[in-house]
């Protein structure tokens, strides 16, 4: 199925690295003229050198303020993929207010904020679009330290199917994709050790751990006139995980969240 996005403008979150920088560069790559987001700067500074022709700014999607700020010039956005997001694992003991606000402020305010940002541009111009919001199968299902993390997916999952209703009369459609265990960098670092990754391969059917590839696939999809007829959607992209329970497995703890962005300790450096 040939997708091209000629003629298109896309603003990507979370583009440094991982899921989000490899669907900045397919973008590009079938004709899109792309706006790439991330806090790290030497993240897209790589991106930059990498494929030219992609626009980078750099901003903490966790201000609300600042973003609004940041993009209040970038133009006409037809695509949006809200990407952008952190993992904080911890028992239901030591969750504290700080993380939860954390979580919440990039995991999804941020996908609020953007959205409205992108909508009302569309609206302004009387155009239709597409936006994609990158969950995870861990909003449909119970992980163990997984509480405020699932809640921030799950609440994604929630403001895509209103989102879809009240924006459904401008033809802008909204569609989410949640991936399972997703082979990024840090997903193989995570994973490198053999004898842990080949247990929890035994809990997927398809017996092995999603590519990132595919999970663009699954974005580019929804984002093409090829899904014309579907909003609202959320599309697990994780080998029937998702039926599936492997209860307290000792990789759990460690399992990287499929949107990373940026390291989850540290200070912001932009």
């Amino acid at each position: 199925m040939d997708i091209h996005f000629n003629g298109k403008t896309a603003l990507v979150s979370g583009a440094g690295r991982g899921i989000g920088n490899a669907i900045a560069k397919r973008l590009a790559l079938c004709g899109a003229q792309v706006t790439a987001l991330d806090i790290n700067r030497d993240n897209l500074e790589r991106l930059s050198e990498e494929v030219p022709s992609v626009k980078t700014i750099c901003v903490d999607l966790s201000n609300w303020s600042e973003t609004k700020e940041a993009l209040k010039h970038v133009g006409q956005i037809d695509l949006l993929v809200n990407n952008a997001g952190i993992a904080i694992l911890e028992p239901l003991a030591d969750i504290s207010d700080g993380n939860i606000d954390r979580l919440f402020s990039i995991n999804f305010k941020a996908v609020v904020n953007l959205t409205q940002i992108v909508a009302q541009s569309l609206q302004d111009r009387n155009a239709s679009g597409s936006i994609v919001n990158i969950s995870s199968q861990t909003s449909m299902r119970g992980l163990r330290e997984h509480a405020i993390y699932s809640s921030t997916k799950a609440a994604v999952d929630a403001f895509t199917r209103v989102a879809a209703l009240e924006l459904g009369g401008q033809n802008v459609r909204i569609n989410c994709v949640n991936p399972t265990v997703v082979m990024t960098e840090l997903g193989r670092e995570v994973w490198s050790d053999q004898r842990a990754a080949e247990e929890m391969k035994t809990k997927i059917p398809l017996k092995r751990f999603a590519e990132v590839d595919e999970v663009v696939d699954a974005v580019l999809f929804l984002l093409s006139d090829k899904a014309n007829m579907i909003t609202g959607t959320c599309l697990s992209v994780d080998a029937l995980i998702i039926v599936l329970s492997f209860g307290g497995h000792s990789k759990q703890r460690q399992l990287p969240a499929p949107t990373n962005t940026s390291p989850i300790a540290g200070p912001l450096d932009c």
